[in-house]
């Protein structure tokens, strides 16, 4: 399964939520609504993706993602990315030719 990575520590979500004006039962509601199979997303699962701190999770399902940026009416990508976002570099090591060779 494909999964797909917040980004900016899920702050594009939250700005977007409040946006909409709603709140995190409220974006529950309406992934059910969106989702062709009328299940949607638990407000648990909601709070996961939207939160802060140690409860946060920065990883969701390719469907989880899907249903989130429907229900806000934004674009995927503006909300998740398919890579973990890191800060700055994670690189140590100076290379010595491109990664195209």
């Amino acid at each position: 399964m494909t999964n797909l990575f917040r980004k900016g520590d899920g702050e594009p979500i939250r700005k977007a939520m409040r946006a909409a004006k709603l709140s995190g039962p409220r974006l529950a509601a309406a992934t059910r609504v969106v989702d062709p199979e009328g299940k949607g997303l638990s407000a648990a699962a909601i709070g996961r993706i939207t939160g802060k701190g140690q409860t946060a999770q920065e990883g969701c399902r390719l469907r989880s993602a899907w249903l989130v940026a429907d229900a806000l009416d934004e674009p995927l990508q503006h909300l998740f990315s398919r890579t973990p976002m890191t800060s700055g570099s994670t690189s140590t090591v100076e290379r010595s030719r491109t990664d195209a060779d």
